[in-house]
């Protein structure tokens, strides 16, 4: 019993020492006529890629950072083993672009690195799913996460906000 309480108590700790640990949380947020008709606050699952290119971007090993956005219909459950979206959009005003990214205040001055996209649709999508790329095409898979279905038509945006907290 002391073992598992030892566990426990290490687990509840961890991050408070001084470590950096990395928590992503993701917003999307659904327009149409310049109203927001709903928003979804959602934690994301970190591939196991972003987390080694974290830590190469960390030390200058990798140099190329991860400011592209990118949107799906994909429906299978987000995995670290991820490498890709299920069913990227690549049409209709959906395709994967660069997002603005800027640095924010969670905790400590700029502790959070912050990715905002907004998508124009020309199309109709049922939009399920989201990730954080290197690259304008293929590239490595930072994040995920799927989400309840969005179902956008042309004249809708979506507007995807990623944040990355070093904590």
């Amino acid at each position: 019993m002391l073992k598992l309480f030892k566990r426990l108590f290490k687990r509840a700790n961890e991050g408070t020492r001084g470590e950096i640990a990395n928590t992503y949380n993701m917003t999307v947020e659904h327009f149409r006529g310049g109203k927001r008709l709903m928003k979804q606050e959602i934690h994301n699952i970190v591939t196991s890629a972003g987390k080694a290119r974290d830590a190469g971007l960390f030390n200058g090993v990798f140099t190329t950072p991860f400011t592209w956005l990118a949107i799906g219909l994909g429906t299978a459950a987000a995995a670290t083993g991820d490498t890709a979206l299920g069913s990227e959009v690549t049409t209709s005003g959906g395709a994967r672009a660069t997002a603005t990214c800027t640095t924010a205040t969670t905790t400590v001055a700029g502790d959070t690195a912050q990715l905002v996209k907004q998508w124009d649709f020309t199309g109709t999508f049922a939009v399920t799913e989201s990730g954080i790329f290197d690259a304008s095409t293929a590239g490595n898979l930072a994040a995920r996460q799927v989400f309840s279905a969005v179902n956008v038509v042309s004249g809708d945006s979506l507007q995807i906000t990623w944040k990355m907290q070093k904590s």
